[in-house]
């Protein structure tokens, strides 16, 4: 059942992006499609994660924060698409061992640094998750840039940079200046993919 609403809700989605966003695709050669990828983007809108499903083609599993499970709309697409919720105000050990335990497996997983809509924008501190999961799983990370307003009618953009690979920093001495460094990184080849 879930599978069979996935594929239908994804389908609308993509006719969505096509009309109404005019959606333009590039760098989708950059993907991996045999390994585990940590997929991480820009925020500009919640519609971002079926921007990136859609059009990544790999099965993923979302990290977002648990308040947008009060929004029954979001709290049905968040069962549909399997995402898991993170507590924003702590370290939530659930979510790290579920992200751990789907990139082990081979699987994807994908958020966002900025932790919410337009967070750099807005002056919110990036958040060093990706690169936790980065370092401590293993696996490539694929940085992605959207760009475009979000506007009906408008042209949007999703751009996918070339994987980068973080695994030298796994044996690092000074764990938060090796999260802070990829962070800072990742961000760098993030935003130079927002033109």
């Amino acid at each position: 059942m879930k599978t069979f609403l996935r594929v239908i809700i994804e389908f609308v989605f993509k006719i969505y992006y096509i009309i109404v966003h005019r959606m333009k695709v590039e760098g989708r050669e950059n993907i991996p499609m045999d390994e585990p990828v940590i997929f991480c983007a820009n925020h500009k809108s919640f519609l971002d994660p079926p921007l990136i499903k859609i059009t990544a083609k790999r099965n993923m599993y979302f990290l977002a924060k648990i308040e947008l499970a009060k929004n029954p709309i979001l709290k049905f697409l968040g069962w549909v698409f399997e995402v898991m919720y993170v507590k924003n105000d702590e370290k939530d050990i659930n979510a790290i061992k579920g992200s751990l335990k789907h990139l082990k497996k081979g699987d994807c997983i994908a958020l966002f640094p900025e932790g919410t809509r337009n967070g750099l924008a807005k002056g919110e501190k990036v958040r060093d998750g990706a690169a936790f999961f980065a370092i401590r799983g293993g696996a490539k990370v694929v940085p992605i840039g959207i760009s475009g307003k979000m506007k009906p009618f408008t042209k949007l953009t999703i751009r996918y940079g070339k994987p980068l690979d973080y695994s030298s920093y796994k044996k690092a001495e000074d764990d938060k200046k090796a999260l802070e460094e990829v962070t800072e990184d990742l961000m760098k080849h993030i935003l130079e993919l927002v033109k």
